[in-house]
């Protein structure tokens, strides 16, 4: 288990984060959903360790992440932010390959990898003249070198992967097939993952569990059909929301402010 507990942040005098909270689990997906805002880029980045909060504290698989190596802390858990620039002319399998725990290049987690993201016979290719859509798969397949099964602490189990709005300026093909890879990694791979996402009818889709939002505090937590209702959506987003139903999963259509 991965858990942010009670994390509280301030900056310049505003609060970010209130007592929130977040955890996952091996081979879960747990959503982090609210208006903009609401926290959840920073919930996430505490969680992944990059900031430190004031109070609170993270906890990975029962050690707390502050006393945690560098090292031994990107063993267990891989990051892909929302914007990944890359300065240099590399090809995909030099970017690919910056996720090797060992910073020795192997061809195999590579193609392993790029397989995964179904990015197979890429490697070669320039990073900088890919679309928008393959250069988020690269910087997932990445993040999966980083994890991959044949990594120095694999026993301890597939690790964790942290997305911060994965989907975003994705067209709708890309948006489903990041979300489907997903799925895919916490089904086969056992991998646990936490991601932050704007659309909720994604959000459907993907969660396991979902956290709600608002003002820096978790305002609701459970699964989509539990979170994604008409109510919990009126009292995030302020709006009125009616939502459907697809056969299991609940899907949200636009409302006229007017009505």
């Amino acid at each position: 288990m991965y858990a942010a507990l009670d994390i509280e942040m301030t900056a310049s005098g505003r609060t970010l984060l209130a007592g929130a909270s977040a955890a996952i689990a091996p081979g879960r997906i747990t959503v982090l959903i609210g208006p903009n805002g609401a926290g959840k880029s920073t919930l996430l980045k505490v969680t992944a360790g990059e900031l430190r909060p004031q109070r609170g504290h993270v906890r990975l698989e029962g050690s707390d992440i502050a006393t945690l190596p560098p090292a031994r802390l990107a063993l267990r858990r891989a990051v892909v932010p929302q914007h990944a620039q890359v300065a240099f002319p590399f090809t995909v399998a030099e970017v690919v390959a910056i996720g090797t725990p060992s910073g020795r290049f192997d061809p195999a987690p590579v193609a392993r990898a790029l397989a995964e993201v179904e990015l197979s016979g890429f490697e070669h290719r320039a990073y900088e003249k890919l679309s928008g859509g393959e250069r988020q798969r690269v910087q997932l397949a990445r993040a999966l070198v980083q994890l991959d099964p044949g990594r120095p602490d694999s026993h301890h189990g597939a690790g964790y992967l942290l997305l911060d709005e994965p989907t975003a300026s994705l067209d709708l093909a890309q948006q489903i097939l990041v979300v489907r890879l997903m799925r895919k990694l916490a089904a086969t791979r056992g991998i646990g993952i936490l991601a932050v996402l704007h659309d909720l009818n994604l959000a459907a889709m993907a969660a396991d569990q979902i956290v709600a939002l608002k003002e820096g505090r978790d305002v609701a937590s459970g699964t989509p059909r539990e979170i994604i209702t008409d109510d919990v959506l009126a009292a995030l987003y302020g709006v009125a929301a009616r939502v459907g139903w697809a056969p299991g999963t609940p899907f949200l259509l636009p409302q006229s402010l007017d009505r």
